[in-house]
Order: structure tokens, then sequence, then C-alpha cells
């Protein structure tokens, strides 16, 4: 058995024991495997111990391993997105999770290439006690939603969402709350809306009990990061 199968079936556990206390189905709940600063022989590693999906956070970092593993995995894009930068996002990635203004969808519309799939979409939600941080407001998410439904290489999925870290379990969890409600709101938008983007190594638990469809999960799974 190999590390990352290990550390996969820790990971299982967690998800199952927090899914199970919510009355959920821990199936319900994928892995994202966030595999940033990780070589594509690691993440050949974990497509080998069963894990199909994976986040990466920076463009060319991403594309890199996307030219050496190509679509045996699904690709994420779960870092900020620069407008420089949306034509390889569009041009490679099956995912972003990070879409947070309306120059960045119609930019990524308008590049994806007409023989790709609809790019899947996730709206970054901001957390509600950092006006600082990415991700668009709460109010804002509608008219963001409603640009999206009418951008035909676009396909709006659900919402992601970066909490601060290091706060107490109540607080994480009125957060992803929050969340849940918003994405929830999106269903008038999309027929599409299924992925609730939420939850990490240190708080997937919390995550999971409030409806957390997707963890992404990258040093409990792959250890600590180079660099």
């Amino acid at each position: 058995m190999t590390k990352i199968t290990e550390h996969l079936l820790r990971i299982r556990a967690r998800i199952a024991d927090a899914a199970g206390s919510a009355g959920r189905n821990e199936h319900c709940v994928n892995i994202l495997a966030v595999s940033k600063r990780h070589p594509a022989a690691t993440v050949r590693s974990a497509l080998a111990a069963g894990l199909t999906d994976f986040g990466e956070n920076l463009v060319q970092e991403g594309v890199g391993k996307i030219e050496q593993i190509g679509d045996a995995a699904v690709w994420h894009l779960i870092g900020r997105v620069q407008s420089n930068k949306t034509r390889l996002i569009a041009e490679h990635f099956d995912w972003v999770q990070t879409v947070c203004s309306h120059k960045v969808a119609e930019r990524l519309n308008s590049q994806r290439p007409h023989h790709a799939p609809r790019l899947q979409v996730c709206l970054q939600l901001r957390p509600s006690n950092a006006p600082d941080r990415s991700g668009a407001a709460a109010d804002a998410i509608p008219a963001l939603a409603e640009t999206i439904s009418r951008l035909p290489r676009l396909e709006l999925r659900g919402i992601m969402i970066i909490p601060l870290p290091g706060q107490a379990e109540p607080v994480l969890r009125a957060e992803f709350r929050r969340a849940r409600e918003v994405m929830e709101s999106l269903r008038e938008y999309s027929k599409s809306i299924d992925t609730l983007s939420m939850g990490m190594s240190a708080d997937l638990e919390a995550a999971v009990k409030e409806g957390s469809t997707m963890v992404r999960i990258g040093t409990d799974l792959f250890g600590p990061r180079n660099g």
C-alpha cells in the first residue's frame, strides 16, 4: 500500500464520520486532490490510488502537468484568475472554481475552444468577515450567475469558498452554512448546480457537516509541499 493510498483511506474515514454525524451519504462528497507544487509523478500515483480530480493554484504549473498527463485526470483551477492568464485557463482546464467577476467570465467564455466541452465554473464566495479577501460578495453573486447563464461556453456548477484559517468550529460552520444557502439560490440560473466546494485538510469535518460536496485536500493527502 502506498503512502497516498494510506492517506486517502484516512481522509475517506474522516469524511464518512462527518457525513454520518450529519445524516449524509459519504459518497456524496468528492475529494479534489490539491497537487500544487507536487510533480506529475505524484499525480500519477494519486490516479493509481483511484483519485480523478486535481486542483492547481498556479496556471502555468498546472498547464505543465496537464500537458504531461492529459485527460486521464480532471483539472480544476482553484487559484486566483488573472485576466492575462484566461486564455491558458480556457484552453487547458476542465473547471475553474474561482470566478468572481463578469470580466473574467466573459474572457473565459470567448477564449474557450469550440471543440472543447463547456468549461465548468464555480463562483468564489468571499468570506463574510474578510472584505479584503478574494471572491465575490454574496449580494453580487446573483448578477454574476445571470451573466454566466448567458455565456454558451461556460456551465455554472456552484459555489467555492475559502474561509479564514484558524476559526472555531461554530464560526466555520456558520460560514459554510451561508455558502450552502448561496449555492441553493443559484438553482434558478442553472440546471447543473450541484457543487459546493468547501473544506480543506484542517476543516473538512465542519464543511461536510454543512453540506460540502467537494473537499480540497493537499497536505493530508500528499504531505508537505516542495516550496
